[in-house]
């Protein structure tokens, strides 16, 4: 049986699915809790785990369940990808250091890291927030791809077409990035004022996002007075990493991209072009380039659909 579909602090909007890893139940997001009750602190802690299977997780997490309330926590799930030997756990408590004790006194598999995320963030990234079935196998991949939109020359713009015809394109904007979004999979983590930030589970449907998007702008553009001018980056990434924030480098290097980049192109990083080799995409290497808050020159590319040949 599930644990209840109502958590301490946070409300669940609960159903049952099953899949290939088992029975689950399904949360469509995090909600706010209700004006009475205390919203408990949330924590999303990383694992690195490599040879471990969905059956070691899966009975691992079934541990914690077992003496969680002994430490005020309350262990709402996992995500598992064995291909990358990591695990990334959310749960409440009132600390990082009780969420960790459960861990270790469970089942001694400690985090190497452990971050303090809001609700809101984690199913805007993440989405549905699937519960596994105690003791059930449970392999959902945490790692995402982020996308960025941002249309150019916000200043130049409002000058050059006014405020009601900025306005306007911005709307034509929102309506093409999110029927693109709606038919990718893709979820809108925020938007940023001049384009949108968004996640998608699968690297291979961000790019075709991308490029939809930059299909439908060209369209949208075809004898038009105002010319939107969009530039578009994808990376990807895990969740918690040695920044401390939710998706940081994945973020702020989706970011550094579609700043980098030109009207009408696509900047990708070399993690997205590793993963989507021969899925029938044209890259193109613009060289290694220099980009705020990155130690390293970062190499960029360029990207397309692949023509037939």
């Amino acid at each position: 049986m599930s644990r209840p579909a109502t958590k301490t602090g946070y409300a669940f909007v609960d159903s049952t699915l099953s899949d290939s890893g088992g029975h689950c139940s399904i949360r469509n997001g995090l909600s706010p809790a209700r004006i009475d009750e205390v919203a408990v602190p949330l924590f999303l802690d990383r694992h690195d785990i490599p040879g471990a299977t969905a059956v070691d997780l899966a009975m691992a997490h079934a541990r914690d369940v077992q003496i969680e309330k002994q430490y005020g926590v309350k262990y709402i799930t996992y995500w598992f990808d064995p291909s990358r030997g990591t695990a990334f756990c959310l749960a409440q408590g009132p600390d990082a250091v009780s969420v960790e004790a459960v861990h270790r006194d469970s089942h001694g598999l400690t985090a190497s890291r452990i971050i303090l995320v809001d609700e809101r963030s984690v199913g805007s990234f993440m989405g549905a927030i699937l519960e596994p079935e105690l003791g059930e196998p449970f392999a959902h991949t945490a790692f995402r791809a982020i996308l960025f939109t941002d249309i150019e020359g916000s200043t130049a713009r409002t000058m050059r077409v006014g405020d009601a015809g900025a306005m306007r394109l911005l709307r034509a904007h929102d309506a093409i990035v999110r029927a693109a979004l709606g038919i990718n999979g893709g979820l809108e983590v925020k938007h940023t004022g001049d384009g949108i930030m968004a996640s998608l589970t699968s690297v291979t449907d961000a790019v075709r996002c991308a490029i939809e998007i930059q299909r439908k702008v060209a369209e949208r553009n075809t004898g038009a007075a105002d010319v939107l001018r969009l530039r578009v980056g994808v990376s990807c990434g895990e969740p918690v990493t040695e920044e401390g924030d939710l998706f940081g480098a994945a973020v702020e290097l989706a970011a550094r991209l579609c700043a980098h980049g030109y009207a009408g192109g696509i900047l990708v990083s070399s993690a997205v072009r590793e993963v989507c080799l021969g899925k029938g995409f044209a890259f193109e290497d613009h060289g290694v380039a220099e980009l705020k808050g990155f130690d390293e020159p970062i190499r960029l590319y360029g990207v397309r659909a692949q023509t037939a040949s």
